[in-house]
């Protein structure tokens, strides 16, 4: 029984970490370059307009999408440790 709810403590501990890891990456993203560093990045073209308006646009929105693949392919990952997969 102990060793079942250190298990569950470790895979809690390992899950709030990915997704703490993940809502500094996003919040970096969404308002640290397409807010708060936007005019630090207004002098880097992309696709015809600045990094920092493209970040607001389109960048925030790629990196979310790819935020989401992320932790699945890393609560898979962790899944397949704690023993439990599919």
């Amino acid at each position: 029984m102990a060793d079942d709810k250190s298990n569950a403590a470790a895979y809690w501990k390992s899950n709030v970490r990915t997704i703490t890891g993940c809502l500094i990456v996003w919040a970096m993203v969404s308002y640290g370059f397409a807010i708060l560093l936007r005019p630090l990045l207004s002098g880097i073209p992309i696709g015809g307009t600045d990094l920092g308006f493209w970040f607001a646009q389109q960048g925030s929105i790629l990196t979310f999408i790819g935020l989401i693949f992320f932790y699945a392919w890393k609560m898979n990952k962790l899944d397949e440790k704690y023993g439990l997969g599919e």
